[in-house]
């Protein structure tokens, strides 16, 4: 056999280098080898010729990331002005952050980086005294890529327990410390993933992981049965105790809590993304059960707080826009449910601290925050500093003052202290980002989607911009999984307004803004509605002259890239730019890998029947994708840790999109290395992929930035 074929079908690839200076040239992609690897579904054969990418340990595949990142690098490095948008952005973000603080035993904590430290380090500081450095993350690894990824600490302060995540994956380990003096308690717990720790005096915690994949990628390996285990300080992590999940009760999310008086151990249990069961166990009661309090998974609860025996449980049960309620724990039985605060045509979440209950309510995407009693008794609206985001309305029943955050596109992140008994609030930090709002300006308007629904958009933009369809914008979307896009200031995007260019923010359905309904209305089998709103955003900055067709690009990450995906093979004419990231590309499989089975309540899956299968197809980005076809000018992001949604997703689809896509513009794949769905990434990598992404933008979009 020729050597040189033997080369190619160990790798995967007949690289054929890189054969452009500008972006009016055509690029020379690597050959990525195809297969025969076929599906039948309902009796519908579906080809899948770059299967092999889904193998995250192979030598091809690792031959194959290298070289489509040699192209994609050798591409971006002859961008002019990419390291200008580089320095800029290091200049940006080098001020000093810090989070709001939270009180634990004798100190406040809070986190704080100095400017461009790859990660935010954790001070404490005693009232009177100087702060110290209590943990940091940077000393982790070397390379910054090794995350802080949650802190709980014991009721009175003396122990906590911090999770690291290596490279960016969901896989956690976790460390035990003694706050006085910062040694180490025990051994340092392996293999958890999605879980909080829940603290049960000063003895041990409650935490939840699945079995490790055994002869397989831990990577990708679905995620199927979650446990919750209790864990007794001292002893090997091999003799914790298995609380709930396994065998007995297999669910594929469990999380536990405990109310802050210790008394109740809460677990809710679910299959999927929305929804779950609701148990608790008193454990002041020797002889105390788990007891199941909401049997089925159609609605989502969870339990705030408690007054002795009563419970106080947030739910969208009979109320798709929330409330409150409470119930005594002797007849927890949903029938006996009293609503504390009822459900308003805003959505509502609710925080806890100081005795009472904080309202936050979306209207149209932007924070209204109402402090009641725990009677429901409304005793405020609290003042804040304008329309945006706020965040933090939280604290311990002892505490007289809470701190919190407030935001918008042209507000940075700014800490308040809240005194609940008076209502008053005082500025306590604002950041020294070299941005003044006074300069810019964010409007909402609500503009009509292909069926006639009224969506709102945020537009952000430098004041007195000429609307003649010229402005360099970006649009953003998500529309998934009942989570909102609330107005929040991002440092990367003063790039894109100080070259007078907008930044728009679509708040489409299959999202939360305007509750379960609004939710229910972009899933499924009508998952198209959320494309449609996109693509009517888009319609709608074209035709009001805010840009135009040439200076238009798209954006969006995880849920947000299958959104950019199925919009520009749906209409590819439409952006001259499009940025899926980490996106969810193949309909068929995404519930072969992790736990993506979860988000079968968003999509559905191709075994579900032959309806949501041939829906499924339609749109799926990977399938959608038609020979000869000019698609936009491309950048595809994801990394080789992401065990979220896995990689293998941005591999196939940019396989399959070079071998489709006819056209000057360039269509590439950057993946990140060391790094997963997005979390805990170093400020160096943050800002080298930004620097890219705009360079990219700007380049395809015939802007020199200056």
């Amino acid at each position: 056999m020729n050597k040189l074929f033997i080369l190619i079908l160990a790798s995967g690839i007949s690289y054929s280098g890189y054969a452009q200076t500008n972006s009016k040239k055509m690029l020379s992609y690597p050959n990525t080898e195809k297969d025969n690897t076929t599906d039948t579904y309902f009796n519908t054969p579906v080809s899948d010729p770059y299967r092999w990418l889904e193998n995250d340990r192979s030598e091809a595949t690792k031959e194959w990331v290298k070289e489509e990142n040699k192209v994609t690098q050798d591409y971006l490095s002859k961008i002019s002005f990419r390291n200008l948008i580089k320095t800029r952005l290091e200049k940006l973000w080098n001020y000093e952050r810090i989070s709001a603080p939270t009180k634990e035993g004798d100190y406040i904590y809070y986190s704080k980086n100095d400017g461009l430290q790859n990660q935010s380090v954790i001070y404490r500081q005693k009232e009177g005294q100087e702060p110290e450095i209590f943990l940091d993350p940077n000393k982790f690894s070397t390379d910054g890529t090794t995350s802080l990824a949650g802190m709980d600490f014991t009721k009175d302060g003396s122990l906590t327990a911090y999770q690291i995540s290596e490279g960016g994956s969901d896989w956690r380990k976790v460390i035990v410390l003694k706050t006085a003096d910062k040694s180490v308690v025990g051994d340092t717990l392996i293999d958890i993933k999605f879980s909080g720790i829940a603290w049960k005096g000063n003895e041990g915690f409650y935490y939840s992981s699945y079995e490790k994949a055994k002869g397989t990628s831990e990577l990708s390996a679905m995620t199927q049965y979650h446990k919750l285990y209790y864990h007794t300080l001292g002893t090997p992590q091999a003799e914790d105790k298995l609380i709930f999940g396994g065998t007995a009760t297999p669910r594929r999310y469990i999380g536990a809590g405990l109310t802050e008086d210790q008394r109740f151990l809460i677990i809710t249990a679910a299959n999927s993304t929305s929804g779950n069961e609701l148990y608790l166990q008193d454990l002041k009661d020797p002889a105390g059960k788990i007891i199941n309090i909401v049997a089925n998974m159609t609605n989502e609860h969870q339990v705030l707080d408690n007054e002795g025996n009563t419970l106080f449980i947030e739910t969208n049960l009979n109320a798709p826009n929330n409330r409150v309620v409470k119930v005594d724990f002797s007849s927890p039985a949903v029938e006996n449910w009293k609503d504390v605060i009822p459900e308003t045509q805003q959505v509502l979440s609710v925080g806890t601290g100081g005795g009472k209950l904080f309202a936050h309510y979306l209207k149209d995407a932007t924070s209204l925050v109402m402090q009641y009693d725990m009677n429901g008794k409304l005793e405020r609206s609290i003042d804040l500093p304008g329309v945006g985001t706020a965040s933090g309305f939280g604290s311990k029943k002892e505490e007289k003052e809470l701190y919190f955050t407030f935001t918008s596109y042209v507000y940075p992140p700014t800490i308040f202290k809240y005194t609940m008994n008076s209502g008053k609030l005082d500025l306590y930090k604002k950041p020294g980002v070299q941005f003044d709002p006074s300069l810019y300006e964010s409007k909402q308007v609500f503009y009509t989607s292909k069926d006639g629904t009224k969506v709102p958009m945020i537009i952000t933009y430098k004041k007195g911009i000429k609307l003649d369809g010229t402005n360099p914008t970006m649009l953003y979307g998500y529309g998934g999984f009942n989570i909102s896009l609330t107005p929040a200031f991002s440092t990367s995007n003063i790039i894109l307004l100080e070259q007078g260019g907008i930044y728009a923010v679509a708040n489409l359905r299959g999202g939360g803004e305007y509750g379960e309904k609004w939710h229910i209305a972009g899933t499924k089998l009508q998952k198209q509605n959320v494309f449609d709103d996109f693509i009517a955003a888009a319609q709608y900055l074209i035709d009001n002259k805010y840009t135009s067709t040439a200076k238009l690009a798209i954006s969006g990450g995880s849920n947000g890239g299958l959104l950019v995906g199925a919009a520009m093979t749906q209409r590819p004419e439409l952006f001259k730019v499009a940025f899926p990231a980490v996106g969810v590309l193949d309909m068929l499989r995404y519930n072969k890998f992790t736990a993506g089975a979860g988000w079968g309540y968003d999509y559905g899956t191709a075994e579900d029947s032959k309806e949501m299968f041939d829906y499924l197809i339609h749109y799926s980005p990977y399938h959608a994708l038609k020979q000869g076809t000019a698609y936009p000018a491309t950048l595809i992001t994801t990394a080789d840790h992401d065990d979220r949604v896995v990689p293998a997703h941005s591999f196939k689809f940019a396989a399959r999109l070079q071998e489709f896509h006819k056209g000057n513009n360039p269509v590439l794949i950057r993946i990140e290395t060391k790094a997963g769905h997005g979390a805990g990434k170093s400020t160096a990598q943050i800002i080298a992929e930004q620097a890219d992404k705009w360079a990219f933008m700007f380049y395809n979009m015939g802007i020199a930035v200056k």
